[in-house]
Formats: structure tokens, sequence, C-alpha cells
């Protein structure tokens, strides 16, 4: 059952990091800096409500989307040669291959667009989550940044000489070094994944592309990631061609089948 996903210590360990963020940011920070019964501290805690509600309905839709499985009924459309065939079969589940799957260990199964196994949700990021994936990181950054500077605010204008006792200062200092490893950790990861979509790679294929660079390097040839069609096409094969749905982790109506994809031959 897709509910046993959420029986797992890293899941379990993000939902508890989410709960200690909210609280720590709005009951205690927020509090100490202008006071929930304020019109600023109610607009502040409406507004990082809205970003920690939206985080943790995009993590919930990760750990629950399957990310894909090939359909029992695929084959190849084209006629291939012997070889070319096994070349497209798993050498795990011993079945064909879609474009841009791959088998995952964790899994034990082949995953249509394979990003990788993400060990915080417990589960694949493929081709139906992945957008809930994208989306899960960002409205998670910006939350990150939000109790970023809360915290700072409540910080710099805190009156500290009254404060004699050094748990209080080591809570904040503890604190504050974690949201903000949290908010450049977070920042790097929505960072890299706006680079794969706009070039329409996952994280497989950016090391796979690497590879193949170098050895058409070697033979004096050129290389191109054959699914990169155009930054704006590929945003919208990822988040859909409904601006209004971009930031939506469940508008995915946009998707197919996950087993073709466009590719540069195809728009040439």
């Amino acid at each position: 059952m897709k509910g046993k996903r959420f029986l797992s210590v890293p899941v379990l360990a993000v939902f508890l990091l989410m709960l200690f963020v909210y609280y720590s940011s709005i009951f205690v920070f927020l509090q100490d800096w202008l006071g929930l019964q304020s019109s600023p501290g109610t607009l502040n805690a409406f507004l990082f409500s809205l970003f920690a509600s939206l985080s943790l309905f995009s993590f919930f839709s990760c750990v629950l989307t399957d990310p894909g499985h090939v359909p029992s009924s695929y084959a190849p459309d084209v006629e291939f040669s012997k070889d070319n065939a096994e070349q497209k079969k798993c050498d795990k589940c011993f079945a064909y291959k879609p474009p841009r799957t791959h088998h995952c260990r964790v899994c034990r199964r082949c995953i249509l667009k394979m990003d990788h196994h993400c060990l915080w949700i417990n589960n694949c990021v493929g081709y139906w989550n992945y957008k809930a994936f994208f989306v899960f990181v960002f409205y998670a950054t910006m939350a990150s940044i939000y109790s970023t500077i809360i915290f700072m605010s409540c910080v710099f204008q805190k009156d500290w000489d009254p404060i004699k006792g050094s748990s209080l200062k080591i809570f904040y200092v503890l604190y504050g070094t974690m949201v903000v490893g949290l908010t450049i950790t977070l920042l790097t990861l929505f960072g890299w994944h706006v680079y794969l979509i706009l070039h329409n790679m996952t994280t497989i294929e950016y090391y796979e592309g690497n590879r193949a660079k170098w050895l058409a390097m070697k033979s004096g040839q050129s290389y191109r990631h054959p699914f990169n069609i155009g930054a704006y096409k590929n945003i919208t094969l990822v988040l859909g061609p409904n601006m209004l749905k971009w930031l939506c982790p469940t508008a995915v109506s946009h998707l197919k089948d996950g087993v073709s994809f466009p590719t540069l031959r195809d728009n040439s």
C-alpha cells in the first residue's frame, strides 16, 4: 500500500522537521518579533502557514504518487535487430525499456523517466511525480527562506542584555545554524532542478550526457542532449502548458504515457 511509504524514518524525519520549523517560526520567533495579535504578525503568520501547507501537500503528493511503471504490453514501435532489441531490454526485469527508463535497485522495478530514488520521500522520482517533487522543493525553499527572515528579524530586534541564561542563546544559535543550512541546501537543490528542467534532463541523464560528451570529444564529434527541444517547451513538458497550474503538484493532465518523448530530430 502507498500509505506504508510513510512508515520510514527519513519520511517521518522530514515531517517532524517541517513541524518543528513551522512551530518555531510562528509561535517562538514571529510571536517574539511582531506578536501574533498584531496585524503584521497575523499577516506574516498567514503567509508562512500558506507556504508551509503547500509544502506539506506537495510532500504528501511526492510520497503517494507512483513514479510510473512500464506497461506490461510495451514493446518498441520500430523493428530492431536482435542486438538492439537486447540493448532495449532491462537486464533485471528482462522486459523492454522505453526511452529514459531506468531500473531502480531499491524499488526493484523499472521507472519511467527516472530521475533518482529519494530516501526522504521513500519513493522514486520519475515521470508521474517529478512535478510534485519539483513543486515541493520550490515551496519548501520559499518556506525556509521565510523562516530565516523571521528568525533574523527576531534576533536583531531582541534585547539580549537582560537575558542572563545561556540555554536560550544556545537554542537561537542552533536553530539559526539549522535553518540557514537548510535554506542553502534547498536553494541549491532547487537551482539544480531548474537547470535540469530547462535542459529537459533527469539527474541520471545529466551524468550519462557528461560521459557521452567526453566520448564524442575523443572521436572529434559534438554531442547534444536529444530531448532538449528549447527552454520554454522543456518547461511545459514538466509543468504543463497552463502557467496558472505550474505550481499545483497534482495538475498533471498534460502528461501522456511516459514511454515516448519529443526529440531534437522531431523538431528539426
